[in-house]
């Protein structure tokens, strides 16, 4: 049973971040299935890791396909940027200090991980992003403004399974990342023709 603040931050997820809301909430569901004992703080970071794109502003990173989707730059002000934004929203909820600090660094290091709990935010976010975030990037593949190349888009997926550190995390993204390179050889072979 989702406590008052995970009712509320899934409200405030959905209301801001829009087509993409879908990734957070079925992140914070693959969690729940990955390690049933998460606690609030992780459950809590899984589900707003990506909130800094919700709410554009001068101070948004840019993403360049070029360096790769592991751009330690992109990825440090990514994480960084989205845990100003949740952890100011959960001030204005009057969520305890101590809850928000660690929410906080489990959000700042959702890209990479590095200890047990950030490792399982982490391989929620991959689990999510391979279930539902796969379609969004091969339309960007040839897009006219911004888009990827297919070697762009085989590097992000290869990444986003590869960087999951829990066995178990891994053996259920298999038939995911399986599916994703499916998708991708048969719009590459779609293009070719």
């Amino acid at each position: 049973v989702p406590t008052p603040l995970i009712t509320l931050s899934r409200t405030w997820v959905s209301e801001n971040y829009g087509r993409h809301a879908e990734h957070l909430l079925k992140a914070e569901e693959w969690l729940r299935r990955i390690n049933p004992q998460a606690s609030e703080a992780m459950l809590l970071a899984t589900l707003t890791h990506d909130m800094e794109r919700a709410f554009p502003g001068p101070d948004s990173p840019k993403q360049d396909p070029s360096l790769g989707p592991d751009d330690p730059i992109y990825n440090h002000a990514h994480s960084q940027r989205s845990a100003r934004i949740v952890s100011a929203f959960l001030r204005e909820q009057h969520v305890s200090e101590t809850l928000i600090i660690e929410i906080s660094r489990l959000v700042a290091v959702h890209e990479m991980g590095g200890w047990p709990e950030a490792d399982w935010v982490q391989a929620a976010d991959s689990l999510s992003f391979l279930e539902v975030n796969i379609d969004f990037f091969l339309s960007l593949i040839n897009a006219p403004q911004n888009g990827w190349t297919h070697a762009q888009v085989r590097a992000k997926f290869d990444w986003m399974y590869q960087r999951i550190k829990m066995a178990e995390a891994r053996e259920l993204a298999i038939p995911l990342y399986e599916q994703a390179l499916r998708k991708l050889r048969d719009k590459e072979g779609a293009q070719g023709e």
